[in-house]
């Protein structure tokens, strides 16, 4: 949110939110069970061998690293092959794919006049009510 709320940026918000799913996902920590420690794999690998073609690995790689959708973990070269554009470009182009692609489901029967009511009620418990009326 920018200028105290007065504007909000889409955007932003997709950018925050694969923030705080990275945030989240390394603060909550590393499962430590005999499946996670894979000790029969590196044994059976042994010292030097490769992991990334077992089928531990396959099972395990998605949920142990974050995935991100606007962040490309891509080598530069890589990047740049396929545009070279940065975080900010693809949160605008995903905020502009959400806006013309998402259909959210409709509210349930007398959700908004139950919502009308909440604010009705704030609107004389803060003494808001004429202030707001006469402004509109």
């Amino acid at each position: 949110m920018l200028e105290l709320g007065i504007t909000f940026d889409y955007a932003k918000l997709l950018m925050d939110n694969e923030m705080v799913r990275m945030i989240k996902k390394a603060v909550g920590g590393i499962d430590v069970n005999d499946e996670t420690l894979a000790v029969d794999i590196i044994q059976s690998v042994g010292a030097g061998g490769e992991f990334l073609t077992q089928e531990h690995t396959f099972r395990h790689f998605k949920t142990v690293q974050s995935q991100n959708k606007l962040i490309d973990r891509s080598m530069r070269q890589s990047w740049l092959d396929k545009g070279g554009k940065d975080f900010t470009e693809r949160a605008y182009e995903e905020a502009q794919h959400v806006y013309n692609t998402h259909k959210p489901d409709p509210l349930p029967n007398g959700v908004d006049s139950t919502l009308q009511e909440i604010v009705e009620n704030a609107e004389v418990e803060y003494g808001l009510k004429n202030i707001i009326r006469n402004v509109l």
